[in-house]
């Protein structure tokens, strides 16, 4: 095997990774967004009226691309009951029977946390916002798409699941951002991973061929 062949596949390999990551099938049409729309509300925990017209505003200016989701998260501060069992459990256990449903799903779709971290401190500046409960953490997750975001939010697969989420937080704020600067995402390191095996590659082929 001559090492062009190990940066084909190098390369074969990268076009796999791209196709699924950056996977596009358009912007929702309507009649999508009107079937979303009628899940969210038959959900068990549906949202009220002003969430429904955000989020049907939201959809209805999809372009058919990436977002992330900012996520600020108060966890409760005393134990809480655990769903289906009763057990007092602390909230950020309870929680995590949650997202050991929700994550697995959400890379299946190219989605993950691109970050996550617990709060350092309180607002060191501030106007014009409610004063703060005390934020636990915040995360930003990265979504392909938001056909993607709205085919996990009303899976009825997740019912079970989302009564861990309502138990352990006591407060949440959750809002899209469109994409900005990315310095260092996984296009980039799935591109250097692959390049640094194909020159390994070439290493261990030039080493092992007879002289």
């Amino acid at each position: 095997m001559s090492a062009l062949w190990i940066w084909v596949g190098a390369l074969a390999l990268y076009g796999v990774f791209f196709l699924w990551y950056d996977h596009r099938s358009g912007p929702l049409t309507a009649a999508e967004i009107d079937c979303y729309m009628k899940r969210l509300e038959a959900s068990a925990d549906p949202p009220d009226a002003e969430r429904l017209a955000t989020a049907r505003a939201f959809l209805e200016a999809d372009d058919g691309g990436e977002f992330f989701m900012l996520n600020l998260v108060r966890l409760q501060p005393d134990p809480v009951p655990t769903p289906g069992s009763g057990e007092l459990r602390p909230a950020e256990r309870v929680l995590k029977q949650y997202t050991g449903h929700f994550m697995p799903a959400l890379f299946r779709r190219a989605g993950h946390p691109t970050f996550i971290g617990p709060a350092a401190g309180g607002y060191l500046e501030h106007w014009g916002v409610e004063k703060n409960p005390g934020w636990t953490f915040s995360g930003v997750i990265r979504y392909r798409s938001r056909r993607d975001m709205m085919e996990l939010a009303t899976d009825p697969a997740f019912g079970p699941a989302h009564a861990y989420k309502i138990a352990a937080m006591a407060n949440t704020l959750a809002f899209p951002v469109a994409p900005g600067m990315l310095f260092f995402g996984p296009r980039v390191w799935v591109a250097l991973s692959l390049a640094l095996l194909a020159c390994l590659g070439q290493l261990a082929l030039g080493l092992w061929r007879p002289a």
